[in-house]
């Protein structure tokens, strides 16, 4: 969020002071218009005032700010706006605030009405400040995502601990896991529950580690903490990873160890009618990346991931590096198309200005970051749905561009779900099995499906039988007639 200009703050500063505001107001007065200029920003706005601070309420009220936060907001506008007539070429430094950095408005997939503004990411009452450094380097990447008001760290297992040979054992683990190219999903995993395996032996040495304590912590997991089955192998596969490659250790034969039940659930399928519902409710970019989840059957860190390079308008392909970097190419859903076009179009525009800034580029995988240093700022590899604001990395104390974040577009999804009043609990995942159900339903091979889902193992995908009932009607026979 780009802070208030000098002229601007000498300006409010002297109307505040001038209407006997409190001193110990006057930060959260400076807040609100800091965040009214970053909703000009965003936002076309009409030329009327009083439509200014109407807009701005209504936003403050989505994100379910107290009566007397939006009174104290508009008030601070009123402030603003006084301060601006008496100077009366102040609005030219107002003007030098960098331009709206995505479209404002896109053609609609099936509803022909103009589509809500960009939705600011995160609430508007709290600075977006997003760090991250390579996991190799020790640190630790603080992305402050919000649901239910919860900030968390996502990398707290590679902080350091009072234990300095456990922290030896998670920087090797990060290091080995880095090796393999294995995905940072993955890294992070590993790395929690080798933390947790760590506080449960109370910090003893590995060295001294046995294959019987593997055994009485994944009988403790499943006995005492009933955690379900994809947990429970989770932490068997990470510990078995920590042991082999890391200890170097015998990890044992563990087949009398308790396992926790598996689950047999059958996938969440919405219709036609709810998927339209949901998607009435979501604002932009966030509906445009559901449109694609159940458009093309992605998973939601694929669709997240994509860059201008995976998309081929012209053979309307679109081609996506799954887990495993496993790729495969899907049809590009022709009725979004337009809409794709002018978010490609909105990307150009923002590495237009990230280029005039003097950005270092988008973030990459480090092995391409070695092999060719300034592709960070070729156009082909910007991200397709690019976070708003730069993020400073650590170790290179450069600020570049991220993709728009996962808990953002799992927030806005939530709040539409909700406003749409479904009756089953919707995930990011459920567009997913939507598409796949739908195509079923759609008489499409089963294989296909496979392929298009990118599964390895066709039982995998043969989940989704479940999901369809048969209507197979067959004319009544004599048994002797068959």
């Amino acid at each position: 969020m780009l802070p208030i200009p000098d002229d601007i703050l000498k300006q409010y500063e002297a109307v505040l002071k001038k209407r006997a505001v409190a001193i110990s107001l006057h930060a959260d007065y400076k807040k609100w218009l800091r965040y009214y200029l970053d909703f000009r920003i965003k936002y076309p706005l009409p030329d009327s005032r009083s439509e200014h601070v109407r807009m701005f309420i209504e936003k403050l009220q989505k994100k379910n700010q107290s009566i007397e936060q939006q009174r104290q907001a508009a008030h601070a506008l009123s402030l603003f706006f006084e301060s601006q007539q008496r100077e009366k070429h102040a609005s030219s430094s107002l003007d030098k605030v960098t331009p709206s950095l995505l479209p404002s408005v896109l053609p609609q997939w099936e509803f022909n009405k103009p589509l809500t503004p960009i939705p600011l990411p995160l609430s508007p009452l709290k600075e977006e400040k997003v760090t991250i450094t390579t996991p190799l380097s020790g640190g630790k990447e603080d992305e402050m995502g919000q649901r239910g008001g919860k900030r968390f760290r996502e990398w707290k297992c590679l902080e350091k601990t009072e234990s300095t040979a456990w922290d030896k054992i998670i920087d090797n683990l990060a290091a080995e896991i880095k090796m393999r190219h294995y995905s940072r999903k993955t890294l992070k995993a590993y790395a929690d529950w080798s933390r947790k395996f760590q506080g449960f032996l109370q910090n003893k040495l590995p060295d001294e580690l046995l294959a019987a304590d593997v055994k009485t912590y994944l009988t403790h997991l499943a006995v005492k903490c009933t955690v379900s089955a994809s947990t429970q192998n989770q932490a068997f596969n990470a510990l078995l990873f920590l042991y082999r490659h890391i200890l170097k250790k015998d990890f044992g034969d563990h087949k009398d160890i308790p396992r926790a039940k598996k689950s047999k659930d059958i996938p969440v399928v919405l219709s036609r009618r709810e998927i339209d519902a949901v998607l009435k409710r979501l604002e932009y970019p966030y509906n445009l990346v559901v449109k694609l989840l159940y458009g093309c059957g992605l998973r939601l860190s694929e669709c997240l991931q994509l860059r201008v390079k995976d998309f081929n308008f012209d053979a309307a392909i679109l081609t996506i590096h799954g887990k495993g970097k496993k790729d495969r190419t899907l049809p590009i859903p022709r009725i979004i198309m337009p809409e794709l076009t002018a978010q490609l179009e909105a990307v150009k525009r923002i590495h237009d200005e990230d280029l005039s800034a003097g950005y270092a580029g988008v973030f990459l995988d480090d092995r391409l970051e070695k092999e060719y240093p300034s592709a960070g700022k070729d156009f082909i590899w910007q991200w397709f749905f690019p976070q708003q604001s730069l993020t400073f990395a650590e170790d290179t104390e450069e600020r570049r561009r991220y993709h728009l974040h996962e808990t953002h577009v799992q927030q806005a999804l939530y709040e539409a779900v909700r406003r749409a009043k479904l009756t089953r609990r919707v995930t990011s995942h459920t567009f997913r099995h939507s598409f796949a159900t739908h195509l079923l339903q759609a008489n499409y091979d089963i294989r296909t499906i496979q392929e298009l889902l990118g599964h390895s193992d066709v039982r995998t995908t043969m989940i989704y039988t479940h999901c369809v009932p048969s209507r197979t009607v067959k004319e009544t026979k004599s048994p002797l007639d068959f």
